[in-house]
């Protein structure tokens, strides 16, 4: 294979010998499956070849241009397949302008990130976009440049290796289903150049995008009905699933594939360690289906994974598919993402604080949360996007819940409508006939903090941080990767100045995307605020997840013989149980260990980890109003 690769080779054993015999061996193992995957996919394509002859070549540029110390670690990371998967591991994400201003002042926050105990370091979309409405960022108008107000490549990997010395991975979006209307492509294809047109999905009339429409979902139906936007300009339609300056990307032509596969290498070549596939579910269009979860976009998956495979071997891929739950696992394989957020651990676990009753919650963690091996599930409460209540319908019926009225209520009761509701949310693409929405607004605020400080309230302030305590417990130890929204540990509350921006005023979201504020940091030590006793309460979670090794298994086992109000389940090891009950209700509940039978096999005596104190298995409990307890018992040895 070597002598195949005469030039690459004599230019690369300058370097070193070992990671050329690494990468050739990467070539032999990858380069077969890849050949296969594509040939699939474009078998029908003239261009096909050709086109792949430059994707092989790409691959090994790429490579070659991979910085020593990214070879490093994908050396040391090849021999730990789960090495994500610690209970070290706990994530963080902000906006780079909003949280620090640049790349460079970010550095400065990593002694913060330290403290608070991260491993894991998301950033919102730094790359070029359009000024004005960008959609966060998420319409890239460059991926070789970072917007000039945050700063350039060089600070990127400048960070990447400055987070990488203090133990933080690096986490970055791929938005890889469209470009912006900004893009050089796009402004190629606005001036008639046919290769830049085939780029995107471009029609003289509306024949064929009405045969499309005819099966497809709006995403946002106040901008514009349907998924097409006309441009006067070009007298064309283009395929716009989300916002009109967003031109879906045409992946039945094969020079876009490899096109954005070189643009996702040089972004991993920056020192990027994860990238979260934005929008995965709508890559793949085809007539006649929905073109959301196409099996042909999880071969594009599977091609896009095995490209990175030979040339960055250690990126790993975050699928966000924000879809029905049978959809979402779908994307989640080693061959796939190797991560996933986990949508609907959020959206159940905010069902079951408006609800006050676990039983949703319960059925759909007990049956789906289980993923293959090494893989593992992004738990998160909150993000830059909206909550929508992708739980399943049928799941939804089978505990006795209409869905649609549910999520009606849902929707009422998070943006304050419901009478007693203690949220202060806003609704995001709400639709005045049906009352279909989906919900703005920050967790603090959400959870009832900013309703509380209002009303100078000290118990209902009290009930509040006990949610937020809830749901951060849930998300640090039922397995997986934890995500925090930077800014939600402090207790920011909703930031309404967003309607005061033009280009933000139309959109809810802006309203939980918080500039970082130095007073309520400076505040986080303090015992008596509301920020010192939510900060105070994260840390000492993010604690107990860090020092037991417990946390790091896959295994989980939703417990019976709870009260509805409670949310228990199970985690073990060979040597070790631990069992953590979260109360979502406002009472005081009554339980025995022994009646979940998660310690059966387990001695008498159990640990209670965020109090620290000891207790029997057989004590009758009293779980405190929104409190969130984890249990931790040794495993009798074999005849005891």
């Amino acid at each position: 294979m070597a002598a195949a690769f005469p030039q690459a080779r004599k230019r690369f054993v300058k370097q070193n010998e070992r990671y050329w015999r690494e990468f050739v061996e990467r070539i032999q193992t990858y380069l077969p499956p890849l050949a296969i995957k594509y040939f699939e996919i474009y078998h029908d394509c003239a261009e096909a070849y050709p086109i792949f002859r430059t994707l092989v070549s790409s691959l090994i540029d790429s490579w070659m241009e991979r910085p020593e110390t990214l070879k490093k670690r994908d050396h040391a990371r090849e021999k730990s397949a789960d090495w994500f998967r610690s209970n070290e591991m706990v994530g963080g994400v902000c906006y780079v302008d909003l949280y620090a201003g640049t790349l460079k002042q970010l550095i400065k926050r990593i002694p913060y990130f330290k403290e608070l105990g991260l491993t894991y370091l998301h950033l919102m979309p730094i790359f070029r976009c359009p000024a004005g409405e960008n959609d966060g960022g998420y319409a890239i108008s460059s991926y070789r440049e970072v917007d000039p107000r945050l700063g350039s490549t060089r600070d990127v990997a400048k960070l990447a290796e400055a987070l990488a010395d203090a133990g933080i991975i690096l986490v970055m979006d791929f938005v890889f289903n469209h470009t912006s209307d900004e893009h050089e492509w796009a402004l190629k294809a606005r001036a008639g150049d046919q290769r830049y047109a085939n780029y995107y999905w471009i029609f003289e009339d509306r024949t064929i995008p009405d045969q499309f429409e005819a099966t497809l979902r709006e995403i946002f139906p106040d901008e514009h009905p349907g998924a097409f936007t006309y441009f006067p300009e070009m007298g064309r339609w283009v395929w716009t699933t989300f916002h009109s300056y967003q031109w879906d990307l045409n992946y039945q032509n094969p020079e876009v594939f490899v096109r954005m596969m070189e643009e996702m290498l040089s972004i991993a070549n920056l020192g990027v360690d994860v990238l979260r596939l934005d929008a995965v579910a709508f890559i793949w269009k085809e007539m006649g289906t929905t073109c959301e979860t196409r099996p042909t976009a999880m071969k594009l998956i599977e091609a896009f994974n095995l490209t990175a495979r030979i040339s960055a071997p250690s990126l790993l891929f975050k699928s966000e598919a924000i879809v029905h739950p049978d959809q979402v696992v779908q994307f989640i394989s080693p061959e796939r993402c190797q991560l996933s957020y986990n949508p609907l651990l959020m959206a159940l676990s905010w069902e079951a604080l408006a609800t006050r009753d676990t039983k949703l919650l319960a059925l759909s963690m007990a049956t789906r949360f289980a993923l293959p091996e090494h893989t593992a599930w992004v738990n998160y409460t909150r993000c830059h996007d909206d909550i929508g209540w992708t739980f399943s319908d049928e799941d939804a019926w089978s505990v006795g819940i209409d869905p649609q009225g549910h999520r009606a209520f849902l929707n009422q009761f998070y943006t304050g409508r419901f009478p007693g509701s203690f949220a202060s949310g806003l609704p995001f693409q709400e639709n005045p006939k049906t009352g279909d929405c989906r919900i703005s607004g920050m967790m603090a605020s959400l959870c009832g903090v900013e309703k509380a400080i209002g009303a100078q309230d000290e118990r209902e302030l009290s009930l509040a941080i006990g949610r937020m305590t809830v749901l951060f417990g849930v998300a640090l130890t039922i397995g997986g990767i934890p995500l925090l929204y930077l800014g939600d540990e402090l207790g920011l509350t909703n930031d309404y100045g967003y309607r005061d921006d033009p280009a933000h005023a139309e959109d809810s979201r802006w309203v939980h995307r918080h500039a970082f504020d130095k007073e309520v940091f400076a505040d986080r030590r303090s015992s008596k605020t509301a920020t010192g006793r939510i900060y105070r309460a994260v840390r000492r979670l993010i604690e107990i997840r860090k020092s037991e090794a417990i946390f790091r298994e896959r295994s989980m086992t939703v417990l019976n013989g709870t009260s509805r109000y409670l949310f228990a389940y199970a985690k073990e090891s060979d040597e070790s149980v631990v069992v953590c009950v979260a109360n979502f209700s406002e009472h005081l509940i009554p339980l025995r260990l022994a009646d979940t039978h998660g310690f059966d096999g387990c001695a008498e005596r159990v640990r209670e980890l965020v109090e620290e104190r000891t207790l029997s298995v057989g004590d009758l409990l009293s779980i405190d109003p929104y409190a969130f307890k984890i249990y931790l018992g040794t495993k009798c040895a074999a005849g005891e």
